[in-house]
């Protein structure tokens, strides 16, 4: 049994490698572009069928963002991208363990290399899902509050504490990308290591308890995921003045 920290190269677009997990990636995309428009191409007052099953999705993830928000207002607002990003993560997470994905191999090199992995037990896009998340959450901080009143979260020249302060604040900006692609990242590839392992040593039966497990863990660390970008964002758009009201 042989297992790649980073994902494999499988063909190549021009200049540009494509990898195992670039594939999953793109098809759990596809998936979700199909169901979207399967869900949305013939709406009804009284929904029924895929339509009713996505609007239980939609209803109780805006619950949960809400909760957070407590403004249905901001909810409306940055809720398109925080569902998307959920339903991409927990997409990715769940075709992971999908039947094929790791054992149907292409013959490269010498060696077999699979010709799926799961896109978030690729470093890359759980990194650039991270990078994405934290420069909105400062555009949306600067759209809400003003580029002078955002700016002055860190930089505040008029008493050196708070200006200490800030940048610590600053620091924690940069550090949220590494938090939060590593463990996005960590959570699904230890479970496709485990799942590997139990497979070699008991196989058929011995992984389907470990199956279930990482369907509930792809749902938990999209849900971690997502919660923690609208946290980040809450505070991002709120005012030192809103903070200091609040308590």
């Amino acid at each position: 049994m042989e297992i790649s920290l980073a994902a494999e190269k499988i063909a190549h677009l021009g200049p540009i490698p494509i990898t195992n997990s670039m594939t999953t990636s793109w098809i759990a995309t596809a998936i979700l572009v199909v169901l979207g428009y399967l869900a949305t191409r013939n709406l009804k007052s009284v929904p029924k069928g895929i339509q009713n099953v996505f609007e239980l999705i939609v209803e109780g993830l805006f619950g949960m963002i809400d909760s957070i928000f407590t403004d249905k207002e901001q909810t409306k607002k940055y809720f398109p991208y925080l569902a998307t990003v959920f339903l991409f993560i927990v997409t990715n997470n769940w075709l992971g363990i999908f039947p094929g994905v790791g054992s149907i191999t292409l013959h490269e090199a010498g060696k077999f290399v699979p010709l799926f992995r799961s896109g978030n037990a690729d470093l890359n896009t759980t990194l650039a899902l991270a990078i994405l998340t934290i420069v909105l959450v400062q555009v949306y901080g600067i759209m809400a509050i003003g580029f002078g009143q955002y700016s002055g979260k860190f930089f505040n020249f008029k008493n050196p504490i708070l200006l200490f302060v800030g940048m610590l604040e600053l620091m924690s900006e940069f550090s949220r990308i590494i938090s939060f692609s590593f463990r996005l990242f960590g959570n699904i590839f230890a479970g496709e290591v485990l799942l590997a392992v139990i497979t070699m040593l008991l196989p058929y039966v011995g992984p389907v308890p470990f199956y279930m497990l990482e369907i509930f863990v792809g749902f938990i660390q999209a849900l971690v995921f997502t919660m923690l970008a609208s946290v980040f964002i809450k505070l991002a758009i709120t005012s030192h003045s809103e903070h200091a009201t609040a308590h």
